[in-house]
């Protein structure tokens, strides 16, 4: 595929990935809703909550955390986002009580009606924090730059720094400036590339500007002395940045390089998981599908 296909390529498959039409007519077809489990079983726990809680065991045997996410698309409308919130207590609740220490929450603040009802979106977010046990975190996921600000302020809106993670993209070109405002509050910072498609007075290009990016901000950070996740499957930056923040743990993607995670646990990294789970599972697979070509683009 030539240079000029790929990015239309990647765009096309982004748009299939929150295609709501797509995953009806899938679901249509006999057979389709069985074939699309097979090919993207291994990215998901399973379609309950007890399915997230035996994999995050089984995670822990090897040594490795993990953070268990609920599926669900973007809502507007905060009455939806009221009974999302009730999800999200019940599994802090289910944390709590039977999972390994050293789980976490993740979520996506849209999930929680952040786009139309920001400062309702925060107040849930703290809520869902409130709930959790001693020690736990939630994670805040990466979302649009749209959203950015929004996301922003309900995070450092959360009274204690050491309950909350926010994921820092380091394709947008507006992270070096965010950086600074979450360590400087105490803030742990997930680093990530970037999944989204975004303008390019948003976001550098993918490829070799948005990895320079990255490594900057890994060393931009431990500058800061800020707590950092190394979220990327890019083994050969992940290793430059452990050159530089040689206490930083390793994130990674539930039926991404397993082996890969194992290794590192095994030799002393520490070492984290994204463990979804939900009915809701069909977008999130094309996701991991759009951001795999993505690396490619």
């Amino acid at each position: 595929m030539s240079a000029v296909d790929a990015p239309i390529s990647r765009k096309l498959l982004f748009r299939l990935a929150t295609s709501e039409l797509l995953e009806r007519t899938v679901r249509s077809i006999p057979g389709g809703t069985e074939i699309s489990w097979r090919w993207g079983s291994r990215y998901v726990a399973g379609p309950a909550l007890e399915d997230a809680l035996a994999r995050v065991h089984q995670l822990a045997a090897s040594g490795i955390a993990a953070s268990i996410d609920m599926f669900g698309e973007r809502v507007d409308d905060p009455a939806d986002a009221d009974r999302v919130l009730t999800g999200y207590l019940a599994l802090a609740e289910r944390v709590a009580s039977s999972a390994p220490s050293g789980t976490w929450l993740s979520l996506d603040l849209s999930h929680l009606a952040i786009a139309t009802d920001a400062a309702g979106a925060a107040a849930r977010l703290r809520s869902v924090v409130a709930a959790l046990p001693d020690g736990a975190r939630v994670q805040v996921g990466a979302e649009e730059a749209a959203l950015a600000d929004a996301i922003l302020d309900a995070v450092l809106a959360v009274p204690d720094p050491r309950s909350i993670t926010a994921t820092l993209q380091a394709n947008l070109r507006r992270s070096a400036t965010d950086a600074q405002r979450l360590a400087r509050a105490g803030v742990a910072i997930r680093l990530v590339k970037g999944a989204y498609v975004e303008r390019p007075d948003v976001a550098v290009p993918y490829g070799e500007q948005t990895a320079v990016n990255y490594l900057a901000l890994a060393d931009q950070l431990g500058k800061l002395d800020a707590e950092v996740m190394l979220a990327t499957h890019d083994g050969v930056l992940r290793e430059a940045c452990r050159h530089l923040l040689p206490d930083a743990g390793v994130e990674m993607l539930l039926g991404v390089r397993p082996e890969e995670a194992t290794r590192l646990a095994g030799a002393g990294v520490p070492v984290r998981v994204y463990v979804p789970y939900g009915p809701q599972w069909f977008r999130y697979c094309m996701r991991r599908a759009a951001e795999a070509r993505g690396a490619r683009a």
